[in-house]
Formats: structure tokens, sequence, C-alpha cells
């Protein structure tokens, strides 16, 4: 099928990049044209595994293309994809803007039937608002046809080629029986299982998904404040909780807060729905306070332990909300480092892929080329992203490179490598034994 991805960027190049991998012939747009220009050339402009090899391979074989014509891609294909951003606004309403243009441009530019589907994630009844502007906007002498459709993406950076081709379910929203069997035949190779409802139902999934995953995690960490009072571990406390196949292990990590650019905006929006619903929604109010609480509560224990912060050395290893990405959206380092500057900290930091996207936001702070250099003279280090790499580090060299061997880690990595015989003070999120750890105990 002939398919076009209207916006490149994190979601829409992933799926355009798949699409084609899996025999489509897909065109994506942007606006762009120097960030065109590279895609042209096989070149990612983020860090996501695997991306970069499948671009390239299907840019030779010639199923994927390149453009900034929304014209173009609009007029040769079947399926248009609308994946553009849809940023918040102050009061966490999401902003359609870009949505609206392009619905438009989609429009004027019609030469027969298209399924024009929303995969940017996007409040209930945007689908409605879609289908109006389209209807609005065609040539008035052409009676053309065509189906608003929504297809939430649950893609997680770091693994998205992978979540791609292995969905758990595809879900779509339609309201006609052929853009059903559109979408079963754009999504064929990868025999997914298929959620099948309506628009605003798909819709409402994405952001209850998402909502849902961000309070287990606030729960999670609701409850390491509750073990650090205790004495109890929060590490042992998700173990005996996700044996249980109702509640299950996955996102009962206690640690610093979620970041990126879908848990945080995916909340806001789904507090402004319900309220634009009637519904006051104060779980997910609370899911939200946590998540900024448990960044405070991390500064504090380092303002405790350090007792004077003002000229400390302090090392941060991982700038990046999560593993494996670049992407420094709402990472909860940026508020961590930030309180740290203010109390008059100075800053070394590594982060394996991150540091160009960390240099536009945070220019206050030094940037070391390996986590040794960052560690060397450091009144502490500071774990804010559990890559892979930092599992492997030699801490008996960092211990002696450290002016100070303590380390504060907020992802709770090291719990089991008993960095303490070493001649390290400790400290994770959760695990009730600080008392133990106090200088001076």
């Amino acid at each position: 099928m002939n398919i076009a991805i209207i916006g490149s960027g994190y979601v829409g190049l992933v799926t355009g990049v798949c699409l084609a991998q899996i025999g489509h012939k897909v065109s994506c747009v942007d606006v762009d044209e120097e960030k065109i220009g590279k895609l042209k050339q096989g070149k990612v402009p983020i860090y996501e595994p695997g991306l970069g090899e499948l671009l390239k391979k299907n840019l030779k074989n010639k199923r994927l293309t390149f453009t900034t014509s929304i014209r173009e891609a609009t007029r040769k294909s079947t399926a248009i994809f609308i994946a553009v951003g849809t940023p918040s606004k102050k009061n966490g309403d999401a902003d359609l803007t870009y949505v609206e243009n392009v619905a438009r441009q989609i429009a004027v530019n019609m030469n027969g039937y298209k399924l024009i589907i929303e995969k940017s994630t996007v409040p209930a009844e945007t689908g409605k608002r879609v289908a109006r502007t389209i209807k609005m906007n065609l040539p008035r002498k052409q009676k053309l046809d065509f189906d608003v459709a929504s297809n939430p993406e649950f893609l997680r950076e770091g693994s998205a080629v992978h979540d791609f081709m292995n969905p758990d379910r595809v879900v779509i929203g339609v309201e006609s029986k052929k853009a059903e069997l559109l979408f079963r035949e754009i999504y064929k190779p990868l025999k997914p299982d298929m959620v099948v409802t309506n628009i605003s139902s798909a819709e409402l999934i994405k952001h209850a998904s998402n909502s849902f995953l961000a309070a287990k995690i606030s729960f999670m960490n609701s409850i390491s404040q509750v073990c650090e009072r205790l004495g109890a571990d929060v590490l042992k406390v998700a173990e005996g909780m996700g044996f249980d196949k109702r509640i299950g292990r996955a996102f009962l990590n206690a640690g610093i807060g979620y970041g990126g650019s879908c848990f945080p905006k995916d909340v806001d929006a789904f507090i402004r729905i319900s309220e634009k619903s009637g519904y006051d929604f104060s779980m997910l109010k609370e899911v939200r306070k946590v998540n900024e609480e448990q960044k405070t509560f991390f500064v504090r224990l380092i303002e405790d332990k350090l007792w004077i912060v003002k000229n400390k050395v302090i090392g941060v290893l991982g700038l990046a909300f999560k593993p494996d990405t670049d992407d420094m959206r709402s990472a909860p380092s940026i508020d961590i480092i930030n309180a740290l500057l203010q109390e008059g900290a100075k800053i070394k930091a590594y982060d394996p892929v991150a540091m160009p996207n960390a240099r536009k936001i945070l220019k206050k702070i030094v940037y070391g080329k390996d986590p040794y250099e960052v560690a060397k003279g450091c009144d502490c280090l500071l774990l804010l992203t559990e890559w892979d790499e930092f599992r492997k580090l030699d801490f008996k060299k960092i211990e002696a490179l450290m002016k100070q061997p303590i380390l504060f880690d907020g992802r709770n990595l090291y719990h089991d490598m008993g960095l303490e015989k070493i001649g390290f003070e400790y400290y994770g999120v959760g695990r009730g034994d600080r008392h133990v750890n106090d200088v001076g105990a």
C-alpha cells in the first residue's frame, strides 16, 4: 500500500521506517528541510537502536522516501498518518494546531479516497474535529470520499523498532468497515492482536494506558517513602508484589520519577480531558504531585548527607530520562541538577548519547568524556539514568578517584553490589537502611 507519514519526528519516523520494512511504499513528510535532507542521506536525527540500519535498507530498495511536500505525499497515498507534535499548553491541554494545519492541507490536496489516521497522541473527540476540518476544506466542486481513524502508538523509546515489529496489540478506532479492512491490510504482515473500537475509545486508550503506568511508578515511589521511614526495602516489597499476577512486576521500580515526552504530557492531558468532561481526576493529580516530589526528596537526601552543598563538586552519571535514548524531554536530571546548581554546587556529568541534547538545556555544567573523568575529585556521585554501561564500572578505580566516595543511586542500580565493602557511602531509594549509613552512626 502507498502510505504517507506527515511528521518525521520520533513517532512518525519509526512508524514510517517500520511500515516500509514490512513491505509498504512509504513517503515521510516534514517541514524541516534540513532534517529531510539528512534523512535522504540515511542520517537519523534521533538515537534509537536499529532504526538507522532499517532506514538505509529501505532507502536503498526505494520503499522509503522523504519530502517536504504534503501535496506530493497526499496525492500518491491511500493511507495518511498524522504524526505531528501535540505539545502541552500551560493549562495541560494538548496544542492541536499542527494537527489542524495538516488536516487542512490534506483536504485541499486530496485526489481520491483517503484514510486519514491520527497517530499523534490526541484527546478524545479530536477525530471528529479532524473529520470536520477536512470536510470544510475539500474543494467544493469535488465529492471525495474519506475516512478518519485513530491508531495510537505504544512505542517505548530505546526499543521502538522492536515494539513496532512485535506489537502486543494494535488499537484501531474506525467508523467504517472500509477503514477497518485497510488497517488490517496495513498491519497484516505483523499478524497482531487487534483491538477494534470507535475513534473516541481508541484516543482514550492511549491516555489511559500511559496514565496507569505513571500511576504505578508514583505508587511505588510513595511506597519508597514509607520504606525509608519504617526500615523496609522497597526492592523486596516490589518483588513480593510482582509475583501477584494481578499486579505484575513491570513499572514497580522506585526512583527519582518518570520523565520523557509521553507520561508527563499524557497525565496532564488526561487530567484536562477529565475536567472538561465534568470529572475531577484527583488521583491523577496526586500521581503528578508524587512524581515531582520524588525529585525534591532526592535532592534533600543529597543535601542532608553532604551537609554543605555550596562549592561541592558533584558528578552525575546519566542525563537522558531513561536508558537507550538521547531524549532529554522532562528528564528528572534537569530539575535535580538545576536545584543543586541553585545551592551553589559544581556539576560534572556524563551520558553515553544524550550529552549533545543536554548541552542545549544544561549550560552551566561541565561534561566529561567518561564516568571516570566525571568521578575524579568529586565529593559525591549521582546515578540518574540506569544505562547498561554504568553496570560495568570499575568502582575500586572510581573510589580512588573521588574526593569523598559517596554515591546516591537514583535508580537502585547498584543495590546488590556491596559498594560499602570497598569504601563507599551508598544511598539508594526506599531501601530503609540510611540510618546504618549515617556518618558517625
